[in-house]
């Protein structure tokens, strides 16, 4: 599984990032996460909002830090 992570880097993607990494754990599941802070890239990923949180290449969260249980919810 694969959550990338689009943003700066503030505290707020920080935070998503370990929310999703917790998800991750608690389900047993493998990851890999992806920090994406150039902004080019994330324009070309057409995120208008960060932080935002795609997993395996589908944007799930834009503009908000995803609690540890919204993260999980899509995972299952």
């Amino acid at each position: 599984m694969k959550f990338t992570i689009y943003g700066s880097g503030c505290s707020k993607c920080q935070q998503l990032a370990s929310n999703a990494k917790q998800s991750a754990k608690s389900l047993g599941l493998s990851y890999e996460i992806v920090k994406v802070t150039d902004i080019n890239s994330i324009i070309d990923a057409d995120v208008m909002n960060t932080p935002a949180l795609s997993i395996d290449g589908e944007m799930m969260f834009e503009g908000k830090v995803a609690s540890v249980d919204e993260i999980m919810e899509r995972l299952t």
